[in-house]
């Protein structure tokens, strides 16, 4: 049958108004987000109960770097961003930024890393399908790769700086291969680690990192040589000496 003028716009009606499920991921006037029903977001996502202090985004567009999981809906990486605290939130040296960019290589589209998880540039793991989280149009380059990491480490550097003593002085070598093992493992996994409760009992740094930071070397339950050269080079940028205090600031 011959479409109709009227068939052919009730069509394109009906496309125009479908919209994303709740929880999905969205995008409003470039910035990514989640769709919320009207009665659970009020001021443009703050105030979303039990994010009441903060506001819920992807972790890696929170400048602050304090982020809190489970309190907002959707996946995973779309949390409750909550303002920087007094706590110093010292950013990552040079050296660090080439040791993690060697160890995670580059990847200019979304693909899968060696245990299967889809990632894209230097390491962000994916949020949502095809990494629409990501600000930056695909393939990234070099340049928006780096300005990528250098965003999705804030919320590493400040986890290794909330979890370490004040007790425990570290210079920015030392602190930067920290935040290149948790920006790997996780700052769950960091926080309870055997390595942080050895830092904060008092017991000498480099002896600590030489002897725990090896041991993270299994992915998927398998050791992976990968690993093994990463924590090796954590382990050397950690014991080389420097004058500029990291931690505590």
């Amino acid at each position: 049958m011959k479409p109709t003028l009227f068939s052919t716009l009730l069509a394109l009606a009906s496309a125009a108004t479908i919209q994303a499920a709740i929880n999905d991921s969205c995008n409003a006037n470039g910035t990514p987000g989640v769709c919320l029903t009207t009665a659970s977001c009020s001021s443009g996502g703050r105030n979303l109960s039990p994010c009441t202090n903060g506001i819920c985004r992807f972790s890696n567009t929170c400048a602050s770097g304090n982020t809190v999981s489970g309190l907002c809906p959707g996946p995973a990486g779309f949390t409750c961003c909550l303002p920087g605290s007094s706590a110093c939130n010292p950013a990552v040296n040079a050296a660090t930024l080439d040791l993690i960019k060697l160890s995670e290589g580059f990847v200019p589209r979304p693909a899968p890393d060696p245990i299967g998880l889809p990632t894209v540039g230097y390491g962000h793991l994916c949020q949502t399908t095809g990494c629409a989280e990501v600000p930056y149009p695909f393939p990234l380059t070099t340049a928006t790769a780096s300005s990528l990491l250098i965003s999705d480490l804030r919320t590493f550097q400040s986890c290794i700086a909330r979890d370490i003593n004040d007790s425990v002085r570290l210079n920015d070598n030392q602190f930067g291969a920290l935040v290149s093992w948790a920006f790997n493992v996780g700052c769950g996994n960091a926080q309870s680690s055997t390595l942080i409760r050895r830092l904060n009992a008092g017991e000498a740094p480099n002896t600590v990192a030489a002897k725990e930071l090896p041991k993270w070397n299994k992915a998927g339950g398998e050791v992976l040589p990968g690993l093994v050269t990463r924590r090796a080079r954590e382990v050397t940028l950690f014991r080389t000496a420097s004058s500029v205090i990291a931690h505590p600031c």
